[in-house]
């Protein structure tokens, strides 16, 4: 799990997403084991990093993705099953703020090595 997350977190990095944050859920979820969030700068650039994070996960096995948000950009959810991506713009991020929901059981110590 870790080689795949990493690879998404260079790629996003490589694609000039921002505020890239890592949350391993595999205790809070029977759901998924990872969510990443990060922003792209506009509609345009969310779009750009949907569409090339999707594509890195089927060149490394991932078969079944499913995007959700994709006519609008705002926010992007790109769910590999045991990985879960959101991509938002910066105030759609700052509006729902999800890290809080997937970060409200982490100590003080934990947060800080979100970020």
């Amino acid at each position: 799990m870790k080689k795949i997350t990493t690879l998404i977190i260079e790629t996003l990095d490589d694609l000039k997403a921002e505020d890239i944050i890592e949350i391993d859920t595999s205790r809070e979820s029977s759901l998924t084991d990872c969510v990443i969030i990060t922003t792209g700068r506009s509609s345009r650039h969310v779009n750009s990093i949907s569409h090339n994070i999707s594509e890195e996960l089927k060149k490394h096995g991932y078969k079944d993705i499913k995007m959700e948000g994709m006519p609008s950009c705002d926010w992007v959810l790109i769910d590999a099953g045991d990985i879960i991506i959101n991509v938002f713009r910066p105030e759609v991020r700052d509006f729902y703020n999800i890290e809080k929901i997937w970060t409200s059981n982490l100590t003080r110590h934990e947060l800080s090595e979100l970020t």
